[in-house]
């Protein structure tokens, strides 16, 4: 098997901040970049069309390009109603600004999809989907669910329904091996037609977590990607690893995409660990080998 997919990092995860993290980026030999777009300096609302164009610029001097942005706006992603109003037109808005520093993909997580089809919830979060899916068709882009809070079957169900593949899939084989227990590969191949960026991560399950502990839900916690994060360094649950030492069956994982037919990137993420750098290069390298 020789995988030809570029590699991707995201920023964030080197804790240092955009530039200095693009900068990481191309030093640890990625070809690509995603970076977090909800917040702070790359807030759609606070750049500027000037810093747009700066940064768009400065990303390419260094030889790179953008995998995709992440929209993620936590809380409990779209099952509330009462907050899926701002919630649309905030990820609206990260949706152009991807498409103005050249990316099609924006990942987010939606909150659980509930396994039955008739609840209230259901129908809440297949509205605002619905409406972001035919907002993303319309530009040429991809608002794309990240794969672990629900089983691939359950994620497949939910993205049938929807009358566009404007609302797609942004694949984490790590989340699905710590929260559900779901198998990648079969994951991979349940959710092929959907499939627009990955992720590659590894972890392992420890025992099992109601992954509503884990996401939030509706009578849970908000999704609070430092939660999470201690939840991984209690060590109580699950347990995200250096990229190889989880298991996540990375040869069998790569192999799925390619019997899919994935081309897109492959991008390192890394949200624990006290040497992020040294994680992600040695990720890079291990996505190499198998090049």
């Amino acid at each position: 098997m020789k995988l030809a997919n570029k590699i991707g990092v995201i920023v964030d995860s080197f804790g240092v901040g955009v530039r200095e993290g693009l900068i990481k980026a191309k030093d640890v030999g990625a070809d690509g970049v995603q970076i977090y777009a909800v917040k702070g300096e790359m807030d759609p609302q606070h750049l500027t069309p000037a810093g747009r164009k700066e940064l768009k610029s400065f990303i390419e001097s260094l030889g790179l390009e953008i995998s995709a942005l992440v929209g993620d706006l936590g809380g409990h992603g779209f099952q509330d109603k009462s907050e899926n109003a701002w919630k649309i037109e905030k990820s609206k808005r990260i949706l152009d600004l991807a498409k103005e520093l050249g990316t099609d993909i924006v990942t987010t997580h939606i909150g659980i999809v509930p396994h039955d089809q008739q609840s209230e919830m259901f129908d809440t979060m297949h509205s605002a989907c619905e409406q972001l899916g035919k907002y993303a068709k319309s530009i040429g882009s991809y608002f794309a669910i990240e794969t672990g809070p629900e089983t691939a079957q359950d994620l497949k169900a939910f993205l049938d329904t929807l009358s566009t593949n404007g609302v797609s899939v942004n694949f984490d084989p790590a989340n699905m091996v710590m929260v559900t227990g779901d198998d990648p590969a079969q994951g991979v191949r349940t959710l092929q037609d959907y499939i627009v960026h990955t992720h590659v991560k590894d972890g392992i399950r420890l025992k099992p977590v109601d992954p509503r502990a884990v996401y939030g839900s509706i009578g849970y916690d908000p999704l609070d990607h430092d939660k999470i994060a201690q939840m991984v360094a209690s060590g109580e649950f699950f347990r995200e690893l250096p990229l190889g030492e989880g298991s996540v069956d990375c040869d069998a994982y790569f192999l799925a995409l390619q019997e899919i037919g994935y081309t897109g990137y492959l991008t390192i993420e890394r949200e624990v660990g006290s040497q992020p750098e040294a994680d992600i290069r040695k990720a890079v390298e291990f996505i190499n080998r198998y090049k």
